[in-house]
């Protein structure tokens, strides 16, 4: 008999992948066919800090190394935007009983264009790099949409 996974942290990261000419990377969730996202993911222990959260979520989600001592390091960026959001329903079981609520910190991950992808096929089935306006229309969270029209304020 396996253990029961223990609850999700209600703290996230949000991360835009994304060219220079702003293009940005859209990934579809296994769990829901339609559902085109940016990279997510929730902290996996409360004092994981929110960049490291980050690094590793684009590491498993797309195979894009982006943590300390990486090529991509220093364009993995915190752009100190925090949403708080509702947990979805169809996802609320994942959460500790009366958790409702998680705070999503945003970042942005300049990568070249023609950055390889590999999905991890558990969690998403396809991807497609899409220029900003079109990306944010593409997503299914407002908080995703949201971020990516925020993509030209942040680029360096």
């Amino acid at each position: 008999m396996t253990a029961p996974r223990p609850f999700k942290i209600p703290e996230s990261v949000l991360v835009v992948v994304h060219t220079a000419a702003l293009d940005v990377l859209l990934i579809e969730r296994t769990d829901a066919p339609g559902f085109w996202q940016s990279v997510t993911g929730s902290k996996d222990r409360l004092d994981e800090p929110f960049i490291e959260t980050a690094a590793r979520e684009v590491g498993e989600e797309t195979g894009i190394a982006c943590g300390p001592g990486t090529p991509l390091a220093a364009q993995l960026t915190d752009w100190y935007v925090e949403n708080v959001y509702d947990i979805y329903p169809q996802w609320a079981h994942r959460y500790a009983p009366g958790v409702s609520r998680n705070t999503e910190r945003v970042f942005g991950l300049c990568v070249p264009a023609g950055q390889p992808v590999v999905l991890a096929p558990r969690e998403h089935t396809a991807f497609r790099w899409l220029p900003w306006r079109e990306a944010a229309d593409a997503c299914h969270s407002p908080s995703n949409a949201e971020a990516i029209l925020m993509l030209p304020r942040f680029l360096r």
